[in-house]
Order: C-alpha cells, then sequence, then structure tokens
C-alpha cells in the first residue's frame, strides 16, 4: 500500500475506533508512518463525561479507565496495522494529555520487516544536547538508562527511545503485577519532570515544544517519549 494511502487508512481506523469505544471521536487525527515507526496523533479528544470528571479533581480516574480501554483497543488496533503493512508490531505505547485533549499511539515494526529501514537516528542539530538532559532527567527519577537515541520522524515529531532504565523496584512491582499503578505514577512524575525542562528542549530544537508523552514497554525494559513540535517557532 502506499505510504499515504496507508497513513489516511490507518487515522481513519483509529478515528473510528474511538468513536465507537469512547462514544466520541477525536477531532482531527493524524498518522505518519517513516520506517518502522507508525505514529497517530490525534487532538479535541474528551468525552462530556470525561471532563466532568476532570472538573471534579477526579482525573485518575478518567485515566484509570483510558488504560482499561486501551488493553482491547491495543489489540485490535495492532491486529489492523499488521494487517495493512505486512509487518509485526513488535512495541505498541500510547499516551494522552487530558488537559489539552490530545493524545498519541505508536507501533514499532519488528526489524525482520525488510521494506522497513531504521531511518537515521539523532540526525538533527543539537541532537546530543537534547539527548543529555534526557538521560539527566531519566536519571534522576530512576537511573541512567543503558541506551537512548532519537528520530526526527518529521518537523514536528520528534520520537525517543530509552532502553534499560527500571530500578529493582519497578522490576518487581511489574512481576507482580502492578502495571496499571505503576504507568499512572511513573506518567506524572515523567511527564512533569520534563516539562521542566520545557526551555531547553525548544533551546536544542529552535522550536516551540507543543506536547510531551511518554508510555513504557515494562516487559522489554524500554520507553517512548514523542515531543510534539511547532517548526515555525524561531530558535529561542
Amino acid at each position: 500500500m502506499v505510504k499515504t494511502n496507508l497513513e489516511k487508512t490507518i487515522s481513519s481506523y483509529i478515528g473510528r475506533l474511538l468513536r465507537e469505544h469512547f462514544g466520541r471521536g477525536p477531532g482531527n487525527v493524524l498518522c505518519t508512518v517513516t520506517g518502522p515507526y507508525v505514529v497517530t496523533q490525534f487532538s479535541d479528544f474528551l468525552s462530556p463525561m470525561e471532563q466532568s470528571l476532570m472538573d471534579s479533581d477526579q482525573t485518575v480516574y478518567v485515566e484509570k479507565t483510558r488504560d482499561l480501554m486501551m488493553e482491547t483497543l491495543t489489540k485490535e488496533i495492532t491486529s489492523f496495522i499488521e494487517l495493512n503493512t505486512e509487518g509485526r508490531v513488535a512495541e505498541f505505547y500510547y499516551d494522552w494529555n487530558l488537559t489539552d485533549k490530545t493524545g498519541m499511539m505508536i507501533a514499532i515494526l519488528s526489524s525482520d520487516v525488510k521494506e522497513h529501514s531504521l531511518p537515521q537516528i539523532n540526525n538533527y542539530k543539537n541532537s546530543d544536547a537534547l539527548i543529555q538532559d534526557i538521560n539527566q532527567i531519566t536519571t534522576d527519577v530512576q537511573k541512567p538508562p543503558e541506551e537512548t537515541y532519537s528520530i526526527m520522524q518529521n518537523p514536528r515529531t520528534l520520537l525517543i527511545i530509552r532502553k534499560g532504565i527500571f530500578i529493582l523496584l519497578e522490576k518487581e512491582l511489574i512481576r507482580l503485577g502492578y502495571h496499571e499503578t505503576l504507568r499512572i505514577a511513573k506518567r506524572n512524575l515523567e511527564k512533569r519532570m520534563l516539562f521542566q525542562y520545557k526551555e531547553r528542549f525548544e533551546k536544542h530544537l529552535g522550536a516551540e515544544l507543543k506536547g510531551i508523552f511518554v508510555d513504557w514497554d515494562f516487559d522489554g525494559d524500554k520507553s517512548c517519549i514523542l515531543l510534539h513540535l511547532n517548526p515555525s517557532q524561531k530558535s529561542l
């Protein structure tokens, strides 16, 4: 399938799926495929019920409900992507910024799919400085990553992959099945730390930082961060 058609097909499917399961779909859905990275971002996605819960300081219930819903949706989305790419989804990440009504999903295809060559990593200005900041944040929260690299998928989307990040306590919580609690705690803590570096990221990238998303592959001891950029912003 031609790339543009593939991106439109995945965008339409995810938008329709979210509408069917949440009662209200996103206002806009955009999918971008680069090598093995299938990245979907969406905006204006928050149901009236969720807004009511957030207005009552019950945001954690919205997070828990969405995470439970994603246990089913992840399987459906993964199957759809595999059917349309003829590849195997090795990793799947998702995250929301509820206050901004935005979200993202990232499917990473397995490396054995020959037609999906890996894009160049860290191939943009000041990538070393940005990776250094990411490693410092990770060290402050848990421990230094064993490996960190980034892919500028397009001028608006920067992916950052970290490997070997969990401390022994986190690994034990994962073994005991506390995935949901750990995800919510890490989501709040790490995003708060990442936003503290917002001005530094903007200076490194010469772009306005519109959103930060992060998720984890607990079994694979990996994490994926997505920085949503506004490339029209001049260097700060």
